[in-house]
């Protein structure tokens, strides 16, 4: 606050002389002023605070994110190659573990909707808390709770019977001889490894919520589609290797014969030393920054406030986050019963080649190999089809901020300077090449996974059951990237513009409380922001011509539309939380697995509730395979919802930077043009 330097002291606070707003060495003045209202403000409530800047204590030039070479991208995104290793591992040993443990194959189902209700529970509710801190390790703290986390319950699952004998030993005095002490080793390695995976599920879900969020803390806005695909090329790899952990003979291994056990006690083993390692670089290279306790609640009923925010951010939702959901919840529809079936698949496509119930390991494999090919696919999907989406730097904003006049303006002379350099080298003038949108993308994916779907009607044999769900790793490629970078880009301009809006509400109570007023006519005068951000734009918009109405052509900005047209509707002053909407996103994706569920279950009991064979028509042969079709009308049932899911991709709109950058190009066009 400027201190009064006025003759006898004791001037009001607020009041300072003019010329200076400070100091005692500048010359006396009659004509005081008051101080302008946002001067009194605390920083974050003042006109041209950011966010962002806010998370940072660095000068102003460092403020802004610097932009992430590949080799930081690469340390950003490699953890999650090690978090899906360990899915993999649970999704590929846990239902035949669990039956080896004499779990009866009923109650597995039950074990699985630990998928579900974590989803539900632990990726919003992570989002919220560390929305709610101001560390500079409020992502990364997460990261590391849950790797722990991890770490401990994949460690049970490993050594569950050796756990359950000691705990038996320790809390019971039962002779080792006693068969019921068989019995209750058996139950008590059961009830840890079901406790084991509940607790790996909730933990996989927290380290995947806080790795999306640390993505979108620290990669600057423009590369967050890219950084989104990096995201999705590891989640590729790490399925990769997962299933290759599984064909390998881990056994055979001297470095982990001492290890003993079956080839899962191994997995688990070999997994956790990836997701540390890989943890371990991601946590040392990223650095947060931190910043004002903008979600910060009342300690008194913390827990209360997290979960009443996440339910006012569900209600609150941004139509184009809303629209996504929408799309996610049928896309997913979709993806469950392949995720859950497609080796199951590959078993009764193979027990009708053959005419026969084939071995189940013969055609476990089978299957596993089909999704080797399918992970393969999603890797070489997710490195070649970003670059549609890459963005031509020259339709990108400017390095300065600038309005639509100036941006026409540079526009229209940077295309001339390209014409007369294209002249001179006697070359066509080639324009930038609009990228391909990422909801064209998306539903172009979701498209091709409904015709694999349907094409189940006419497979046959092994091998294309093999090339069907080989070709589904591109649109898996694309599930795990698009969707993810819409949302991250939708939520920088929730920020930018609830940044907007608060400077606006700060300026409106400075004008109405009283400004600075002018010296020379005593009356009160606009504040030196409000007269830098004045514009006849609006005016100019409503018809209104005037003497300042700029002299700009506006024909091909009329065409694709101005920036007011374009900008998408975001109400709220407040800035946007991360990570309670990037959990509300993962609920729309978790909660179809029950719908799902139940529709499965419906359909297996119609079609599969007598399967037959030649040599026992009854169909009480107990075949595993052969006679079976529920598994393929379970995925043509996914099929149709991908295809109500691409339909609603249409609904989605474009980013900001999407119609920008197509307006841009339109004013390229006509500035071309004769």
């Amino acid at each position: 606050m400027a201190q009064d330097t006025t003759t006898g002291g004791g001037a009001s606070p607020g009041v300072v002389p003019f010329p200076s707003t400070s100091g005692d060495d500048q010359p006396k003045s009659p004509v005081r002023f008051q101080e302008p209202l946002f001067e009194a403000l605390p920083p974050r409530e003042r006109p041209g605070f950011s966010r962002q800047n806010s998370r940072s204590s660095l000068t102003d030039e460092g403020k802004k994110r610097s932009k992430m070479s590949m080799w930081g991208l690469i340390c950003l995104t490699i953890s999650m190659a090690g978090a899906q290793i360990a899915w993999v591992m649970e999704l590929g040993y846990g239902t035949p573990f669990l039956l080896s443990l004499g779990l009866p194959e009923q109650l597995t189902s039950l074990v699985w909707l630990a998928g579900p209700i974590s989803g539900l529970i632990a990726q919003p509710l992570i989002g919220a808390i560390s929305d709610s801190s101001s560390s500079s390790w409020r992502r990364r703290y997460w990261v590391v709770a849950s790797t722990i986390a991890l770490i401990i319950s994949t460690v049970a699952l490993a050594f569950c019977v050796g756990i359950a004998k000691i705990l038996v030993d320790i809390f019971t005095a039962r002779n080792p001889t006693d068969p019921n002490t068989g019995k209750m080793i058996q139950n008590t390695a059961i009830g840890l490894a079901v406790f084991s995976f509940y607790v790996l599920d909730f933990a996989l879900n927290a380290l995947q919520a806080s790795l999306r969020n640390l993505l979108l803390d620290v990669t600057p806005a423009e590369q967050l589609t890219i950084a989104n695909a990096w995201h999705g090329r590891m989640t590729h790899a790490g399925n990769i290797i997962g299933f290759t952990l599984g064909f390998l003979d881990l056994g055979s291994w001297p470095a982990l014969e001492f290890l003993g056990g079956d080839q899962f006690r191994k997995v688990c083993v070999v997994s956790i030393f990836v997701l540390v390692f890989t943890i371990w670089i991601t946590v040392a290279t990223q650095h947060e920054d931190a910043r004002d306790e903008e979600f910060k609640f009342s300690s008194g009923s913390k827990l209360w406030d997290i979960i009443n925010n996440i339910y006012r951010a569900v209600l609150t939702l941004p139509k184009p986050v809303r629209r996504v959901c929408y799309v996610q919840v049928f896309s997913f529809m979709g993806w469950f019963p392949f995720l859950f079936y497609s080796t199951t698949w590959v078993g009764e496509v193979m027990a009708h080649e053959i005419n026969a119930d084939p071995d189940v390991d013969t055609a476990t494999r089978a299957g596993e190999l089909a999704m080797l090919f399918y992970s393969i696919m999603a890797v070489v999907a997710g490195t070649l089809l970003p670059y549609l989406a890459q963005r031509d730097q020259r339709l990108l904003a400017g390095e300065k901020d600038e309005d639509e006049d100036a941006e026409t303006t540079r526009i229209r002379a940077m295309v001339r300077s390209w014409k007369v350099d294209a002249a001179r080298k006697g070359e066509p003038l080639k324009l930038p090449t609009m990228p391909f949108m990422l909801r064209n993308i998306w539903t172009a994916a979701l498209l091709l996974y409904t015709a694999v779907m349907l094409s189940t009607f006419f497979i046959e044999t092994v091998l294309q059951a093999t090339i069907a769900i080989t070709l589904l790793g591109i649109s898996w490629a694309v599930a795990c990237w698009v969707p993810f970078a819409i949302i991250m880009e939708y939520l920088k301009e929730m920020d930018e513009q609830s940044e907007k809006n608060r400077d606006q509400d700060v300026t409106a109570a400075a004008r109405t409380s009283g400004g600075p007023r002018d010296p020379e006519s005593g009356q009160q005068a606009r504040p030196i922001h409000q007269r830098v951000m004045s514009t006849p734009a609006r005016l100019h918009q409503q018809g209104y011509v005037t003497d300042r109405t700029p002299l700009i052509r506006r024909h091909s900005l009329i065409e694709a539309g101005t920036v007011t047209d374009m900008a998408i509707d975001y109400d709220s002053s407040q800035p946007a939380a991360g990570g309670t909407v990037l959990g509300i996103h993962n609920l729309a994706i978790v909660f179809p697995q029950f719908i799902v569920s139940l529709v499965a279950s419906a359909i297996f009991k119609a079609v599969d509730s007598v399967a037959t064979t030649p040599e026992d028509p009854t169909g009480g042969g107990g075949y595993v395979y052969y006679g079976k079709n529920g598994v393929a009308w379970v995925l043509r049932f996914g099929g149709i919802c991908t295809l109500v899911a691409a339909l609603l991709t249409r609904r989605v709109p474009p980013t900001k930077t999407e119609k920008l950058m197509r307006r841009r190009r339109a004013e390229m066009n006509f500035t071309e043009s004769p």
